[in-house]
C-alpha cells in the first residue's frame, strides 16, 4: 500500500471512530458512500481497437453509459462485463479473440467507470445497467465477467430467460456481497453496531438484507452452463466463499481452480483466456 493511501485510510477511520461515538447511523451512512464510491482511475487513451469500434451510448437514471460494439451482425453476440474500478478497455485481449471467431462483441463501462458517467456503483444499478444493455442490445448468447461484474451478471440473468444457446463464463467472481462489507468494516476497524446500522441501510436502499446479494443463492436460478474460474489465493474474491457452491454439484457449473493468479493477473492468463474463448 502507498504511502498517500496508508495516510487516506488513517484520515478515514479516525474520522468514522469519532463519528461512531456520536452517532452509529451517521458513521454507518458514510461507511456506505465509501463502499460505493470506486477510486478515481486514470483514464486511459483509446487504442486502435477501440477507436475502430462502433461507439454506443445509452442512459440509465441520468447517467450516460460508454460503450462500443465490434463486428455487428456476426454469428454470435458476446457481452464483457467487467469488475470494480476497472473498465472494458483492460479486456481487449478478449475482444480480439472473440472477433477473430466472428463474434460481435459489445462492451459497455459500469456508472462511474471508464469513459461513463456518474460517481457511485451500487450493484441494483449495474444489475439495472446490464438489463438496459440487453433490451437495447440483445439478445446475448456469451457472457463474460470478472469480479464484481460476475456478480452482477449472476444477479441479471436470473431475472431473465436468456437463448437456449446462451453460456457464461466467471472469472473471480465476487461471489458473496457480506464478504466484501465484512472487507471494507475490517479496513476502516468499524464495529458491529455500525455494522447493523450499514445492513439496514442497504435494506432500505434495496428492500433485500446485503446477504440477498449473493452469487451462491442466485446461482441455481440459471439455467445455462457456466465455467466458473477462481485462483486459491484469490484475496479479493476468497475461494473459501466459493466452496459451498462446489460442494452442491450443480451439473450447470464447471469450475477451474488455478494456483498463484490472485484476483487481477487471472483474467489475463493465456490458460485462462484460451479456457474461456473455447467454453463460449
Amino acid at each position: 500500500m502507498k504511502l498517500v493511501q496508508k495516510i487516506a485510510i488513517t484520515y478515514i477511520r479516525t474520522r468514522l471512530s469519532i463519528l461512531a461515538a456520536f452517532s452509529k447511523r451517521k458513521a454507518a451512512a458514510e461507511a456506505f458512500e465509501l463502499f460505493c464510491t470506486p477510486a478515481k482511475q486514470p483514464r486511459i487513451p483509446l487504442s486502435p481497437l477501440f477507436l475502430e469500434a462502433e461507439p454506443l451510448s445509452l442512459t440509465i437514471e441520468g447517467i450516460t453509459l460508454a460503450g462500443f460494439r465490434w463486428n455487428k451482425g456476426g454469428g454470435r453476440r458476446l457481452q464483457i462485463v467487467h469488475g470494480y474500478e476497472s473498465a472494458s478497455q483492460k479486456f481487449e485481449i478478449y475482444i480480439q479473440a472473440f472477433i477473430q471467431k466472428g463474434y460481435e462483441v459489445l462492451v459497455f463501462d459500469a456508472p462511474a467507470h471508464g469513459l461513463s458517467g456518474g460517481k457511485q456503483i451500487t450493484l441494483p444499478l449495474y444489475i439495472d445497467a446490464l438489463r438496459e444493455v440487453y433490451r437495447q442490445y440483445g439478445p446475448v448468447q456469451s457472457f463474460f465477467a470478472h469480479s464484481f461484474g460476475g456478480l452482477a451478471l449472476v444477479h441479471f440473468l436470473e431475472t431473465i430467460t436468456p437463448d437456449t444457446s446462451a453460456r457464461v463464463a466467471l472469472v473471480a467472481p465476487a461471489t458473496e456481497t457480506s464478504t466484501a462489507i465484512d472487507g471494507l468494516f475490517k479496513q476502516l476497524h468499524l464495529g458491529p453496531e455500525v455494522r447493523k446500522e450499514f445492513d439496514g441501510i442497504v435494506r432500505g436502499k434495496s428492500n433485500a438484507d446485503p446477504g440477498y446479494y449473493s452469487i451462491s443463492r442466485a446461482i441455481d436460478h440459471i439455467k445455462m452452463p457456466v465455467l466458473w474460474i477462481h485462483d486459491r489465493h484469490d484475496t479479493i474474491t476468497p475461494l473459501a466463499d466459493v466452496q459451498p457452491i462446489i460442494g452442491r454439484n450443480n451439473p450447470q457449473l464447471r469450475f477451474l481452480i488455478t494456483d498463484g493468479f490472485g484476483h487481477r493477473r487471472i483474467y489475463r492468463e493465456e490458460s485462462v483466456v484460451n479456457a474461456v474463448t473455447d467454453f463460449l
